[in-house]
């Protein structure tokens, strides 16, 4: 149980928040009276209360007239802090939380006397750091005879949240973060390391008990893996959804301005993965308090296309459903809510890093150079599992309930529907024809549902549907796979669109979403959506004017890179639900490396086999207690003691469910084309706003995200900066290129071409397509032998016997060798030296003296004084030899000069001395105690 409203043990604590609310407040007005007319206002507003909770609003100063509605449509109601200090006594937790300046502050106080009630009070007011520090103060004064306010000895960014088991409550703190990503100036990080700090005085465990069980299980949730989050970034919402929302209301009411503020500007807590651990802690998780800070649990990740000097940067998102979650065998098809299971969201956003922010001169989101495109993967929205009691790798499929109205499936295209817009094509990849009838008894099923669906929605609203058999096609000899899903990819992207911000004709919005499926929705959806997100890939680069044509080929260094996220991205998913790598991966539909990928492909697909076994129930019991699904309650059976988690997902049966209708089985609005063709007024960044502010600050809408960005207070190298080490295709580019740009001479048409990440560059691989005879240079190729070597599949045993009769080597092999056999032909031949003959009086007649001359001045620095850069492992290695020797003499120090240890002390300095241990006789002679009374 959570209180929230101001109670009678709080009311010291509140009375001294008022006294340094007056205070600051005045300050401020005096500051305020003594300014010109003439200079540039700001809204300050600062909230009383009094001992009922009620507030009032005072006004620091109150702005022209014409200048009021301006003012009050940018004012922007969150403070946002990321970085917190917590601070302890014997009956308060006191959590203070700061933005990147550092200076302003606010107070979180939670009651640690009742461990069954959770008691959190938000406090409205913002101090100063000598504010801060006052408080903290009369605080400590307070709490002497009591051991007084105690500060914890960790970094905190963030709460994930607030849980209770079977004793007393606990807090979730974010105590190691990492950037991953960079979106129009705001970072976003990944969680390294989390925190459970019991909140109850002297609460103790028995390693046995029922709580410790529980502790275990919601620690199976490894919120060191794949959980993201963003200060001042909704990474909860699509790029569409954040850039075309309006910024705040037009309006002159603060009441009709933050109801706009709070119902446009919401989190999609369908993606809220401690949604749970956050509701049980704050009464409102859409006030946009800067204490709330959502979790995304999913992928990230981002890399960098360079294009001739210009950097054009591709983020991946997945965002993965809450609803529904769990492991692979244990959560199949939908249940009765329309919510299906390995529900994932994949939005890919390509930048031109021209400018950084999100915004233009004159707009809001202003800026034309971000483009997004966002495709879906969920399981078959029909209710059906597997039974996984035979250990079979492969078990049967049963449909558990046959609807002929397809209620749940219903929702979920409904779902689809409000999230994205029409039209909704549907892209099936499961199996059609099987001996043992196990994936196609769903295509049958999944086929009906969609055609009943179909004849309630308007013509132009139908659900459009594609099976079609991937498995049986990648292993046919007559059909391209890749050609086929291609096809598919530029129908989608013709009939969706994809998003372009900005404000003006060329902006664009997405309608509708590609929905993609296969029985697991992993190795061959994965490759699917990958070949969609390509085809995207090459519409977003031809808008931001990257290349002439929406076409980009295999093998070139934006595709490659490309692949490499969506690999990764693949990857992910894949051990979130189904405990392995992906098994299939693009080079297993291009038939490439088949050799090399097939006991890659038998040990996934074994690991898959025994994590569903074994380790599912665990897994599955962990993400019930994490989001809530299970909460513990006296008198109720334990989470390990269930038989079954069904209840925990579909509706109770003792519930009245809603009857739906049949025909209608949508809602009108949901079909309803999303267009955001608001006032262009509401975007319109005012004058006042546009002046460069001094001191902005993070919550500022239009100049917040310099602070974060630009971080002034830190001294970073360029060399340390995410944006300098992140990922890019400079890696494929051939060694050659870096020679070029050496000689500092203007290249040829030809050598350009090459340094294009659009080129298409050989590949590594045992494909026959890619191999090219070695012959020397005059010696004409027989091009119809040539074809017929080509006709002969590689990794059969005619194309295994006709390479081994005429050997080939790949171009890319050719030129490692020719990189092998010159790479010391730049290094300056070392002097020899002739016997005794040679002077070293001189240390220039030493034989390495050039070579050690050269590496000294390789970073010129006589013009550069500060070029040279000591190496983070040089530093290690003079760290060691320095601390060493101090450890060494402490222990010398400390060592207590009688009996044994004295003896093998000074027997092990006598082998250090002489390279042998003392004789026995010798022995006896050091145990012989000395003379000297200092010894």
């Amino acid at each position: 149980m959570s209180y929230f409203t101001m109670n009678q043990e709080a009311q010291i604590f509140t009375d001294n928040q008022e006294y340094l609310n007056d205070q600051y407040l005045n300050s401020q007005l005096e500051h305020h009276k003594k300014k010109d007319e003439n200079e540039q206002i700001t809204a300050n507003t600062k909230i009383h209360r009094n001992t009922v909770g009620d507030t009032h609003i005072t006004a620091a100063k109150t702005p022209p007239a014409a200048d009021k509605k301006e003012i009050l449509n940018w004012a922007h109601p969150r403070f946002i802090m990321s970085q917190f200090q917590l601070y302890e006594t014997k009956t308060r937790y006191y959590l203070v939380g700061t933005n990147q300046a550092r200076q302003k502050y606010r107070v979180l106080q939670i009651h640690r006397t009742n461990p069954k009630e959770l008691v959190v009070i938000e406090d409205d007011v913002l101090y100063s750091e000598h504010e801060k520090s006052r408080l903290l103060k009369m605080i400590e004064d307070g709490n002497l005879s009591v051991g007084g306010l105690q500060l914890s000895p960790m970094r905190i960014y963030g709460i994930v949240g607030f849980v209770r088991f079977t004793q007393g409550w606990y807090m979730i703190f974010i105590t190691k973060r990492r950037q991953v990503a960079l979106l129009g100036g705001h970072y976003i990080y990944h969680i390294d390391e989390t925190r459970l700090v019991p909140i109850c005085l002297g609460a103790k465990i028995d390693k046995n008990s029922d709580e410790a069980r529980y502790v275990n299980t919601f620690q199976n949730i490894d919120l060191a893996k794949n959980f993201y989050f963003s200060y001042t970034y909704d990474i909860t919402n699509s790029l569409q959804n954040n850039l075309t929302q309006p910024p705040l209301a037009k309006s002159t009411t603060t009441e009709e301005r933050k109801e706009h503020s709070d119902a446009g500007l919401l989190h999609n807590d369908m993606f809220v993965w401690n949604h749970y651990l956050l509701s049980s802690g704050f009464k409102n998780l859409n006030s946009r308090s800067g204490w709330i800070l959502p979790l995304i649990y999913g992928f990230v990740d981002q890399a960098k296309i360079s294009v001739f000097g210009k950097s054009i940067v591709v983020t991946l998102i997945a965002r993965r459903s809450r609803h529904f979650a769990g492991a692979r065998f244990l959560k199949r098809g939908v249940n009765d809510k329309g919510y299906v299971a390995n529900d994932v969201e994949t939005e890919q956003i390509v930048t031109d890093m021209a400018t950084t922010s999100f915004h233009s001169t004159d707009y809001v989101y202003g800026n034309p150079r971000y483009t997004s495109y966002v495709q879906h993967r969920g399981s078959i929205p029909l209710i059906w599992s597997q039974d996984t009691t035979n250990m079979s790798p492969k078990p049967p499929i049963e449909l558990n309930v046959v609807d002929p109205f397809f209620s749940a499936a219903a929702l979920h295209f409904e779902n689809l529907f409000k999230r994205y817009g029409t039209p909704c094509i549907v892209l099936n990849l499961i199996k059609q024809k099987e001996k043992t009838k196990r994936e196609s008894i769903l295509g049958k099923e999944f086929s009906e549902a969609i055609s009943y669906l179909n004849q309630f929605l308007p013509d132009d609203k139908k659900i459009k549907y594609i099976a079609w058999d991937m498995s049986r096609a990648s292993k046919s000899h007559d059909q391209d796979v890749i050609g086929f899903l291609e096809k598919i990819a530029d129908d989608t992207m013709e009939t969706t669109g994809f998003f372009q911000s900005g404000i003006g004709p060329d902006a664009q919005e997405q309608h509708g979403v590609l929905r993609t499926n296969c029985i697991d929705c992993l190795d061959r959806t994965n490759a699917a959506q990958f070949l969609m997100g390509k085809c995207a890939l090459g519409h977003q680069l031809y808008v931001l004017g990257v290349i002439a044509s929406p076409k980009i080929d295999f093998d070139s260094d934006a595709v490659n890179i490309f692949t490499e996220m969506y690999h990764d991205h693949g990857d992910t998913i894949a051990l979130q639900y189904g405990g392995s790598h992906l098994v299939n991966t693009m080079e297993t539909y291009r038939k490439i490396n088949q050799w090399t990928s097939h006991p890659r492909d038998m040990i996934e697909s074994i690991r898959r086999f025994y994590a569903n076994a074994f380790s599912d129930a665990d897994k599955q019991d962990a993400i019930n207690l994490f989001l809530g699904n299970f909460v513990t309650q006296d008198g109720q059976p334990m989470l390990w003691e269930l038989s079954s988690d069904y209840h925990l997902h579909n509706q109770h049966p003792l519930e009245k469910a809603i009857r739906r209708d049949y025909r209608h089985w949508y809602e009108k609005e949901a079909l309803e084309t999303k267009m955001y063709e608001q006032d262009v007024s509401w975007f319109k960044i005012p004058k006042r706003s546009q002046v460069p502010a001094a001191n902005p600050d993070a919550s500022d809408l239009y100049q917040g995200y310099w602070v974060e960005y630009y971080n002034h207070r830190e001294l970073t190298s360029l060399d340390n900066l995410f944006t300098f080490n992140m990922n890019g295709t400079l890696k494929y580019r051939p060694l050659k290129i870096s020679a070029h740009s050496k000689e500092m001479r203007e290249l040829t048409k030809a050598e350009a071409l090459e340094m294009s990440p659009f080129t298409v560059r050989a590949i590594k691989s045992s494909s026959h397509a890619n191999i090219v005879p070695f012959k020397e240079k005059n010696q004409p190729v027989d091009e119809a032998k040539s074809d017929d070597n080509e006709k002969v599949p590689s990794w059969t045993i005619e194309g295994i016997t006709q390479r081994n009769l005429e050997p080939t080597i790949t171009n890319s092999e050719l030129k490692e060798y020719k990189r092998y056999t010159q790479q010391f032909k730049s290094i300056d031949k070392l002097s020899a030296a002739h016997g005794d003959k040679t002077d070293y009086t001189a240390i220039e007649n030493f034989p390495e003296f050039q070579q050690y001359q050269n590496y000294i001045h390789k970073n010129a620095l006589e013009e550069h004084p500060t070029a040279i850069k000591t190496t983070s492992i040089d530093q290690q290695v003079y760290n060691t030899y320095v601390d060493i020797p101090r450890r060494a003499a402490s222990v010398q120090v400390s060592r207590e000069w009688s009996g044994n240890m004295k003896r093998r002390y000074e027997g092990y300095d006598m082998y250090l001395r002489y390279g042998k241990y003392p004789t026995q006789q010798q022995s006896a002679t050091l145990s012989k105690p000395s003379n000297n009374t200092n010894e």
